[in-house]
């Protein structure tokens, strides 16, 4: 294990970088995949059907998204 030297450690602990953090890795496109894949799941589970084409705009959204998803191969719960 290193030791790190008195000063960096007085640094770090620099109440003017106390909201410093590393920035967050950007999602991938799987990770984006499957972000819509549990949104439209979840909308159909509290819907308690498929979203359709002549809904309101959400729930146009989420049928462009599940018909998509399932071009993709993704099994959509129903």
């Amino acid at each position: 294990m290193t030791e790190w030297p008195k000063e960096l450690l007085e640094i770090f602990n620099d109440p003017l970088l106390e909201d410093v953090r590393p920035k967050a890795a950007a999602p991938t496109a799987s990770d984006r995949m499957q972000r819509k894949l549990e949104e439209v799941n979840n909308w159909i589970a509290i819907n308690g059907r498929e979203p359709r084409s002549n809904g309101d705009l959400k729930e146009k959204l989420m049928y462009a998204a599940m018909t998509r998803l399932r071009e993709l191969g993704f099994e959509i719960w129903t």
